[in-house]
């Protein structure tokens, strides 16, 4: 089984209690900036998760649908919409096979939701382009991915360290050659039975995000530093940042 579907297929609960989840408000307001508060916009989550954003958006009167490779993270997220009364379509989709076109004036993928966690760029590639054709022709694409400028510029002993705190994280091996970090990482499932899963992320520079999103017709790219429930067109992307946040416009 892929690292990432068996990491999310009985995950929901602690997912929640995650560090890395707890700046939702802050994200929805900056989303909601990103389309000047229209109402009427249509908007798609691509790896909702157990659709934090997407009900915060719902709850401010957006029309929102979300996508989800875990089939328990969708049925928490659809337990939690009905709980809060909001009418939102959350379906149990793979990103690599979503087939929408010119449907959505905003398509976003937050937290790592889908890319850049596929095996090959040619799969998060993919992805991409599934998002892209989402979009209406006016339409924007939101991201947020892993910044390759931070492994490069330190140390690979102080990033291995840097990335170590995360549920212990063993045997870390990244290849500069392919930007790919690949390690041992062990968690407790909802059921508090511990689970070893070999991840394989990829890692973007700038140039690399740049060249994809043009080639898939876009004009106007920003790339910045990504900080937790404070996205800002106004941070400069550094070598501090462990992740960008990326805007795409045609």
């Amino acid at each position: 089984m892929k690292w990432y579907k068996e990491m999310f297929s009985n995950y929901a609960e602690k997912y929640e209690s995650e560090s890395f989840v707890q700046g939702t408000i802050g994200e929805v307001d900056f989303i909601e900036k990103e389309i000047n508060f229209d109402k009427n916009s249509r908007i798609l989550d691509i790896g909702c998760g157990t659709g934090r954003h997407a009900l915060e958006l719902a709850k401010k009167g957006y029309s929102v649908n979300g996508v989800d490779l875990s089939s328990a993270m969708i049925d928490k997220a659809l337990k939690k919409a009905a709980d809060e009364g909001l009418q939102i379509d959350f379906q149990q989709r793979d990103a690599l096979n979503i087939s929408y076109q010119n449907e959505y004036d905003l398509v976003y993928m937050i937290c790592e939701g889908a890319f850049p966690l596929m095996e090959t760029d040619e799969m998060n590639f993919q992805i991409l382009k599934n998002a892209s054709q989402a979009l209406k022709k006016n339409g924007k694409l939101i991201f947020t991915t892993l910044n390759g400028l931070y492994p490069l510029f330190h140390s690979l002993e102080n990033f291995i360290h840097s990335n170590s705190s995360i549920q212990n994280n063993n045997h870390n091996r990244f290849d500069l050659m392919t930007l790919r970090d690949k390690y041992q990482l062990e968690i407790e499932d909802d059921d508090d039975n511990k689970i070893i899963l070999n991840c394989n992320e990829r890692y973007y520079v700038p140039s690399e995000i740049t060249w994809l999103l043009k080639s898939l017709g876009f004009n106007e790219i920003g790339i910045y530093g990504c900080q937790l429930g404070a996205f800002s067109r106004n941070d400069q992307l550094t070598t501090e940042d462990y992740e960008m946040l990326v805007i795409a416009e045609y």
